[in-house]
């Protein structure tokens, strides 16, 4: 079955259309006036948020430490792994 009709056109998305470009030059005229008038503000805060950035990038990069400690080992110590490719046995 074929349900495509021909003059149904999907609507284009929010930021396929010019008010998404509006929203842009606004939020960046916002931010560089934001900036220059509250650079020293800014750089006195830089440190504390480079700071801030290591846990959360820590947090998302590494997505959190759930399962790091389930990994366990089956093979006795001194016994090469079978399941590995190319194991010698």
């Amino acid at each position: 079955m074929n349900h495509d009709h021909p003059g149904h056109a999907t609507p284009p998305s929010f930021w396929g259309s010019r008010y998404s470009i509006g929203l842009l030059v606004f939020g960046a005229a916002a931010a560089y006036f934001l900036l220059t008038e509250h650079w020293a503000h800014f750089f006195s805060a830089l440190p504390f948020l480079i700071l801030l950035a290591c846990p959360l990038m820590h947090m998302f990069m590494h997505h959190g430490h759930g399962g790091h400690g389930s990994h366990s080992s089956t093979v006795e110590p001194g016994k090469p792994d079978q399941t590995k490719p190319g194991a010698s046995s």
